[in-house]
């Protein structure tokens, strides 16, 4: 760019080590609770006096768990925040044409500054709620759903829910690899180490050394990154955090993935299992629930120093697991992941060490005790999991039968999404927990798009599965079916 039309702009453009700070201390914000009508008046005036912002991009998720952007002028924004509406009708999983009318309401509390070399200068992002016409929450927004758990069991029982995923992707050559593999019927490694093993200033390093320089800007609290098991596969892992940030970082952190590795001519994947013959990809969710600083898993005596309601969280989930599958593997491909034979989290049971269980208790202090859960595919809706598997684990049923057999025996959850539909739609279990409304249309987007592909997985990935994945969707394509 030449300096002449360099001189035409002046858009923000903030150091990484500023935005880490400036982010940081919005989310401390989010911990310390600060009132949200105080938060919008910060926001709103920060805004108007920072002249150098032209764009604030609107977030919002869809019950499948696709992240849609709106990128709103500022002045407009600033005179409209209170009535900003959307097509429902155009979002699958949410509204029918006759009721399309949907509106956004900002939460100013969910505020981010961008990185200006992945976002371009001048902008800012902030999370929002989906509502009815009417004001009120829309049912199958599991944003605003989780919100409103998380503060229901704050207010009345002073417990805080914690979560930490472990999100594992691939990295492609060419970009959107995904959308072309109708094409091509193959995904190209642009690295074929092993775990731990990048050499500096390789393709590969280079991807995770930039996406993770982004996620400290954005406040993640990194801890650590490293390439995974499969060949060109990577892992970035981030602090624990109460658990709306932590699902809105998952969604933020598969976009700036996937941001980073386009600028590099590449392809960040989080399909489950974009290809047979290596380890797929997982979400590993780690949850711990505390009540005045208290880690109300954690007991020195208890059984993998896990306490009676961290065991009783667990026996609920793997009672009802199931019925849940769906939620948590909610693709067609998220099937393929759960192969035995590659430590694939598919036996129905609880484990210290045993990387086939579902649920795994990590060695742990009294600040570290934590369930893990590592049956969750990385393109799952992150509101929705965490939603249910919270739910699940403090009011589900519990087996009549011993806890202690029921944790030892061996059970297998669901090979195929067809079984998993049938057992989700017929669970009272789940239409208790997320409502027969959305029990129903989640049912219905994920039978439609099962429908698209082969029954049987067989041994090869199908373009079907890919070409009508929610979070790859070629729209032409989908319409051409």
């Amino acid at each position: 760019m030449s300096v002449e039309s360099k001189s035409l702009r002046d858009f923000l453009e903030i150091p990484y080590d500023e935005l880490e700070e400036m982010n940081l201390k919005v989310k401390e914000q989010r911990l310390q609770r600060v009132s949200a009508d105080k938060l919008r008046e910060d926001r709103i005036k920060y805004l108007t006096e920072e002249k150098r912002i032209k764009a604030v991009t609107v977030c919002f998720t869809d019950l499948e768990g696709r992240l849609h952007m709106l990128d709103y002028d500022k002045k407009f924004l600033l005179k409209s925040a209170d009535n900003l509406t959307f097509d429902g009708s155009s979002i699958r999983g949410f509204s029918a044409q006759q009721e399309s009318d949907l509106r956004l309401s900002i939460d100013w509390s969910a505020f981010y500054w961008l990185p200006s070399d992945i976002f371009g200068p001048g902008k800012v992002l902030v999370f929002s709620q989906v509502l009815e016409r009417d004001g009120t929450p829309y049912h199958a927004d599991m944003r605003s759903r989780l919100m409103q758990l998380a503060e229901q069991l704050h207010t009345k029982e002073g417990t805080v829910v914690h979560a930490a995923p472990e999100i594992e992707g691939f990295l492609f050559k060419g970009r959107d690899a995904e959308r072309h593999f109708h094409e091509t019927n193959s995904f190209e490694f642009i690295s074929t180490g092993g775990y731990y093993h990048s050499l500096p200033g390789d393709a590969l390093r280079t991807f995770i050394d930039k996406a993770a320089e982004a996620q400290r800007a954005m406040g993640f609290q990194n801890e650590k990154d490293h390439p995974e098991v499969a060949p060109s596969q990577f892992e970035m892992n981030f602090s624990y955090s109460e658990v709306l940030i932590a699902a809105d970082q998952i969604q933020l952190y598969k976009l700036l993935c996937r941001q980073v590795a386009a600028q590099l001519g590449l392809t960040a994947s989080f399909l489950p299992k974009p290809v047979t013959g290596v380890n797929g990809n997982g979400m590993h969710m780690n949850m711990s629930l505390s009540k005045g600083g208290k880690n109300l898993f954690y007991d020195k005596g208890g059984q993998d120093n896990l306490s009676a309601m961290g065991w009783d969280f667990i026996d609920r989930i793997l009672t009802n697991a199931n019925d849940i599958c769906l939620v948590l593997n909610s693709s067609v491909n998220a099937y393929r992941r759960l192969d035995p034979h590659y430590e694939a989290p598919n036996q129905i049971k609880a484990s210290a060490n045993n990387r086939g269980a579902m649920v795994r208790i990590p060695f742990g202090n009294e600040r570290s005790a934590r369930v893990e859960v590592r049956s969750v595919a990385p393109d799952a809706n992150p509101y929705l999991v965490l939603y249910t598997l919270v739910r699940t684990g403090i009011e589900g049923p519990k087996s009549p039968e011993e806890a202690e057999s029921k944790r030892n025996r061996t059970r297998f959850l669901p090979d195929n999404i067809m079984d998993a539909i049938r057992l989700f739609k017929g669970s009272e279990v789940v239409a208790r927990l997320l409502g027969e409304v959305v029990q129903t249309k989640f049912a219905e987007v994920k039978q439609a798009s099962a429908e698209r592909c082969p029954k049987l997985l067989g041994s090869r990935v199908k373009p079907n599965e890919i070409q009508f994945h929610h979070e790859v969707t070629n729209q032409y394509l989908w319409n051409l079916f």
